[in-house]
C-alpha cells in the first residue's frame, strides 16, 4: 500500500484511546442535558404545583367571599326584616321615664323595652289595632307591656280592675299568630293560644274581644265555661278548629281530660288572667293540672296579669314562668282609679230599700244611663229585682240561680242600653265590661276588700269618670280599717261615721282555710337551726 493511501486511511479511522475521550464527552454532555431537564421538568412540576395552589387559595377566597356575601345579604334580609316589624317612631329613654313617673310604673327582670306611647309605634297589623279604633292611645299597662310581650318575654302584668288588660294580652298574641303561622292560623287541629280565666262573663268577655280583633285576619275564638251544654261546645271545636281558646278552670279540665276533644300539647301562648281570683277561688290545683299538659320551656310563652301581687300569685309565678318582666301599675296591693268618686253611707239595714229608691231618683233620673246595683246574696238580687220592677224600673238582674243564657242575654241588654239598671252579685265585679256606666250602687258590702274594689272598677272605664256609692251598714264593720284605706289611697274623702268603726285591718282569710292558712312568702330562705 503506497505511504500516501496509508497516510489518508489513518486520519479517517482513529486510534482507540481518542475515541474514548469523546465518548466520555458525549456521555457527560447528555448527562449535564438529561441533569437540565430533570431540573426543568421539577421546576415545571413545581410551578404546576405552585398554580394549583394558587388557584386553590384564590377559588378557596372565592367560595370565602362567595359565603361572606351571602351571609351579608341574610344579614341585611334581618335588618330589613326587623326593620319592617320596628316602629316608624321609637321612644326616647328621657320620654320613656317620664311616662313611667307620671303612671306609676315600675318595671324589673329587664327595663330595657321602651313603652309604645301610640298605637302607630306598635308593631300590630292595621287589621288588628280596627278593634282599638275607638282609644285614642294605649293605656299605660298596654304601653308597657306590650313592647315585652311581642319580643317573646314572659310577663307578670299588675294593674288595677278596668285598666285595659285584655287587649294587653290578647292583641300580641292574635299577631303572634298572624306572623308566625299566617293564614294557618285560621284553621287548628290543636288550639296555639290558651287564656284561663276564673269566671264565665270575664272568659266570655275575653273571648269577644279576641274575636274582635282577630276577625279581619280569619283567626278565630272558642269559649269554654260551664253552665252551657258541653257537647254544643265541643261540636263547635271540632267545627270551627280555633286558634285561640278561653276558658275556665274547671270546664276545661272536663273537654280535655274526660272527653278528649282537644289537646294542649301545641299551646305556645299562655295567659292566665286575673290570677289572684284564681286562685282565691281555690283553682291552683286545676291551674297547675292544666299547665302540666302543655308545652314546657322555651316552647311556650307564658303572660300573667293579676290586680294584686299577693304570696300566692308569687309562688305560682316562681314555678312556671321562665326569667319574665314585671311590670306593675302603681302599688301591688289592689287599688281604685281616682277618677272613681267614691262615696260611703253608714246606714242602718232597715233603711236601705228607700235609700236606694232615693238614689236612684236622682243617678237614674233620665230612666236611659246605665246604673249597676250589686247585692251579696243570690235572693237578695232577685228581691231586689222584684221591687225595682213593681216601682216601674226597667231592670234585669244576674246572679247564679240564673241559667247561663239568662245571664248572657242580661249582660248584652244592659250593654246595649236596652235595660239600662242591672242588679248582681259578685259574678258581674270583674266579667264586665261596659265602658258607659256611670253610677255604681253597692246595696249590700261585700264579703271581701277585693270585691268592693273590683265592683267599684265597673265604673270610669275606658278614661271615663264614675261614682261608685256604698251602704256600710254596722255589720259590716271588720272591713271597716281596710275600706278606710283605700278611701285614703285614692285620695277620697272619709266620713267620721265610718271612722268610728275603727282603723283596724284584720287579716285577710283565705277561701279556703279561713283564718287558719299560714300565708308563706317561698322567697325567703329557710334558717338552719342547728343544736350543739
Amino acid at each position: 500500500m503506497p505511504a500516501s493511501i496509508e497516510t489518508k486511511a489513518s486520519k479517517k479511522q482513529p486510534s482507540v484511546g481518542h475515541e474514548s475521550n469523546d465518548l466520555k464527552k458525549t456521555k457527560k454532555h447528555k448527562e449535564k442535558k438529561e441533569k437540565k431537564n430533570k431540573k426543568s421538568r421539577k421546576d415545571s412540576t413545581e410551578n404546576e404545583v405552585k398554580s394549583k395552589k394558587r388557584s386553590s387559595n384564590d377559588s378557596d377566597k372565592s367560595i370565602a367571599k362567595k359565603t361572606k356575601l351571602v351571609t351579608d345579604a341574610e344579614k341585611q334580609q334581618q335588618q330589613q326584616k326587623e326593620q319592617k316589624s320596628t316602629p316608624a317612631s321609637a321612644v326616647s329613654l328621657a320620654q320613656a321615664k317620664a311616662f313611667y313617673e307620671e303612671h306609676k310604673i315600675s318595671v324589673s327582670g329587664d327595663d330595657s323595652y321602651l313603652p309604645y306611647l301610640e298605637f302607630s309605634q306598635t308593631p300590630f297589623d292595621t287589621k288588628i289595632l280596627k278593634s282599638c279604633a275607638k282609644f285614642s292611645k294605649p293605656t299605660p299597662i298596654q304601653s308597657a307591656c306590650w313592647p315585652v310581650i311581642t319580643a317573646s318575654r314572659d310577663v307578670i302584668g299588675i294593674a288595677e280592675t278596668g285598666s285595659g288588660k285584655t287587649f294587653a294580652f290578647g292583641l300580641p298574641a292574635i299577631h303572634m299568630l298572624s306572623e308566625k303561622y299566617g293564614k294557618k292560623a285560621q284553621s287548628c287541629n290543636k288550639p296555639l293560644v290558651l287564656i284561663v280565666s276564673p269566671t264565665r262573663e270575664l272568659a266570655i268577655q275575653t273571648h269577644e274581644q279576641c274575636l274582635d280583633a282577630g276577625k279581619d285576619l280569619g283567626i278565630t275564638s272558642m269559649c269554654l265555661y260551664g253552665g252551657s251544654r258541653k257537647q254544643d261546645q265541643i261540636w263547635d271545636l271540632k267545627k270551627n278548629k280555633p286558634a285561640i281558646i278561653v276558658a275556665t278552670p274547671g270546664r276545661l279540665l272536663d273537654v280535655v281530660e274526660n272527653d278528649q276533644a282537644i289537646s294542649l300539647s301545641s299551646v305556645e301562648f299562655l295567659v292566665l288572667d286575673e290570677a289572684d281570683r284564681m286562685l282565691d277561688q281555690g283553682f291552683e290545683k286545676d291551674i297547675r293540672a292544666i299547665i302540666g299538659m302543655l308545652p314546657q320551656g322555651a316552647r311556650r310563652q307564658t303572660v300573667m296579669f293579676s290586680a294584686t301581687w299577693p304570696t300566692s300569685v308569687r309562688s305560682l309565678a316562681d314555678t312556671f314562668l321562665r326569667n319574665p318582666v314585671n311590670v306593675s301599675i302603681g302599688a301591688d296591693e289592689l287599688a281604685i282609679n281616682e277618677r272613681v268618686d267614691q262615696i260611703v253611707e253608714v246606714i242602718d239595714g232597715k233603711q236601705k230599700n228607700f235609700r236606694l229608691l232615693e238614689l236612684l231618683k236622682n243617678y237614674h233620673k233620665s230612666r236611659k244611663n246605665r246604673v249597676l246595683v250589686f247585692a251579696l246574696y243570690k235572693k237578695e238580687a232577685g228581691r231586689l229585682e222584684e221591687m225595682l220592677k213593681r216601682k216601674g224600673y226597667n231592670c234585669v238582674a244576674i246572679h247564679g240561680d240564673k241559667s247561663q243564657t239568662q245571664r248572657l242575654d242580661a249582660i248584652e241588654a244592659f250593654r246595649s242600653g236596652s235595660i239600662p239598671l242591672l242588679v248582681a252579685t259578685d259574678v258581674a265585679a270583674r266579667g264586665l265590661d261596659v265602658p258607659d256606666v256611670e253610677y255604681v250602687i253597692n246595696y249590700t258590702f261585700p264579703l271581701t276588700i277585693d270585691e268592693y274594689t273590683h265592683r267599684c272598677g265597673r265604673t270610669a272605664r275606658a278614661g271615663k269618670k264614675g261614682v261608685a256609692h256604698t251602704f256600710f251598714m254596722p255589720e259590716d264593720k271588720s272591713h271597716s280599717g281596710n275600706l278606710i284605706n283605700v278611701l285614703r289611697s285614692a285620695n277620697m274623702t272619709v266620713p267620721e261615721s265610718l271612722l268610728k268603726f275603727g282603723t283596724t285591718v284584720k287579716k285577710k282569710q283565705h277561701a279556703s282555710y279561713g283564718a287558719f292558712f299560714k300565708d308563706v312568702d317561698p322567697n325567703v330562705k329557710p334558717v338552719k337551726i342547728v343544736f350543739d
